[in-house]
């Protein structure tokens, strides 16, 4: 056995440099419970990128300098608070920016270039639309084109669509995180907080998609069961990758939005698509540039392979769990089957590098230049 065998085997990191990064030094002071594994794994994502990323180690000093000014918290609150309290001038500035990011994204990776495999129309799916900006820029760069998207309704707290009425689109209002019979439950126990707001299915065996877009937040202004506070999130990510990856035609294309690079959750999320498609990670810098949100761009996918079966697989099941049982088996149900983080460094780790080097020197000019850092 070799010396990285022989770390990989004690629980070790392996460094590029040489060095090796502990179990001993990585737990400190964290304890074995499920809630904080994903501390222990988000520490030694963190630990190894200072060590082999000049890039991210200039975004960490400058993080540092602007979470010791208030004035930073300050630029972040009156950002959150425009988004929560949009008036109809900010909303299409917002839809124009988006059209922007996605003007970005297809000058650099051609995301929105859909290869046609069949003599079908193009087709898109939106999980998560409104305003509609990055729909859009779609659509019109596949002409003759049609697409399904949902959106959650206004009166719920979502946003307003502002797509053109003579793009072809079957938008459908409704909280995505109810697609209950989409994602493998028809049966509701009628107790359960959410039991008269679950939805019917959606999709049908037939209908697959040339390009999925992913890039559905929580919003604040979403009056929602108690329950869900802490589980909202993840019940929506894995939701929009579970029912967007099962609709996906084979060798078809999936734009995610991602926030927290280093942390454990997104590198095993990258991880896993780059098993089965050709990954690329961009920063636009039409806007969002300080903040820590990021695009992945997976193309080729191979909707149909045994990897991308078991990831749907997974967060369906994840969905399940974060939807109908209770916090410490929600909790479990995260760790449960995943691999540890030292496990995707040794295998991983040198990709992750060269994937986030350019979108933590975005990230890193931003701050530079934002007016909390003077």
């Amino acid at each position: 056995m070799n010396d990285e065998e022989q770390m990989q085997a004690n629980g070790s990191i392996y460094l590029p440099s040489g060095r090796s990064i502990s179990p001993q030094i990585l737990k400190s002071d964290i304890d074995s419970g499920a809630d904080r594994r994903q501390e222990y794994g988000n520490r030694a994502i963190v630990l190894y990128l200072l060590e082999n990323s000049v890039e991210f180690r200039e975004l960490s000093d400058l993080r540092k300098k602007g979470w010791e000014n208030p004035a930073g918290d300050k630029f972040f609150k009156n950002q959150r608070r425009n988004a929560d309290n949009a008036t109809q001038r900010t909303a299409i500035y917002f839809h124009r920016l988006m059209k922007k990011i996605g003007e970005e994204l297809h000058q650099s990776t051609d995301v929105f270039a859909i290869q046609r495999l069949n003599p079908e129309p193009p087709a898109i799916l939106d999980m998560c639309m409104a305003p509609g900006g990055f729909l859009e820029t779609a659509l019109r760069k596949n002409p003759g084109s049609h697409a399904l998207a949902f959106s959650l309704p206004v009166v719920n707290g979502g946003h307003k669509s502002l797509l053109p009425r003579e793009l072809d689109v079957d938008q459908r209002f409704l909280d995505v995180t109810m697609l209950a019979a989409d994602m493998g439950v028809n049966e509701i126990d009628n107790n359960h907080p959410d039991a008269e707001h679950f939805l019917p299915r959606q999709f049908t065996s037939y209908q697959h998609f040339d390009l999925v877009i992913c890039d559905g937040q929580v919003l604040r202004t979403h009056d929602r069961a108690a329950y869900r506070e802490r589980r909202e999130a993840k019940r929506l990510i894995v939701t929009q990758l579970a029912l967007g990856l099962q609709q996906l035609r084979p060798g078809g294309t999936m734009v995610i939005l991602l926030h927290k690079f280093e942390a454990w959750d997104t590198v095993n999320l990258i991880w896993t698509f780059w098993k089965f498609s050709s990954v690329r990670l961009l920063k636009p810098k039409a806007g969002h540039t300080k903040r820590s949100s990021f695009y992945m761009v997976a193309k080729d996918i191979q909707s149909r392979c045994l990897e991308a079966i078991q990831a749907i697989s997974r967060w369906k099941e994840i969905w399940r769990v974060s939807t109908f049982s209770s916090d410490k088996e929600f909790q479990e149900m995260l760790w449960n089957g995943e691999p540890q983080a030292e496990d995707i460094l040794n295998n991983f780790g040198r990709e992750l590098v060269t994937l986030g080097g350019k979108i933590w020197k975005v990230q890193a000019e931003a701050l530079a230049k934002a007016p909390f850092m003077k």
